[in-house]
């Protein structure tokens, strides 16, 4: 049985993960898959949680991505409601859209989105009181 990671504290794993390069690389090569839906999709969850973004929105945006591509998404003047959290998307999905030109790497950006998406969700579940 494989040793327990260490546990890290959001803003340790926001400061070790580069979103854009795990995007970069984890779109189209296999070896970094795992390392764009675990801590990267969970660093940008973080990330965009803590700028006020809903789970619809991000979920929006995959399936905008699945009708208009990467490169179409990141040049939206405004893809997320607040400028703030905009400018950080767009920056992560231009990196992105150099190499998401196939429909695999499309496909691939799209449920990375619906990951971010449920992963914010699932933020914002935990902090609500249950009845």
């Amino acid at each position: 049985m494989p040793p327990t990671p260490a546990t890290r504290t959001d803003d340790e794993l926001i400061a070790a993960t580069d979103v854009g390069t795990l995007l970069l690389y984890g779109l189209t090569r296999d070896a970094f898959h795992t390392a764009l839906f675990g801590d990267g999709a969970v660093a940008a969850a973080v990330t965009l949680d803590r700028l006020g973004v809903l789970p619809r929105s991000v979920a929006f945006l995959a399936d905008t991505v699945r009708a208009g591509g990467v490169q179409y998404v990141a040049e939206l003047p405004e893809p997320l409601p607040s400028a703030d959290a905009s400018e950080v998307l767009r920056g992560w999905l231009r990196t992105a859209s150099d190499v998401a030109a196939g429909p695999d790497a499309e496909a691939r950006a799209a449920r990375w989105l619906d990951t971010v998406a449920e992963l914010i969700g699932a933020r914002r579940d935990s902090r609500t009181p249950h009845q």
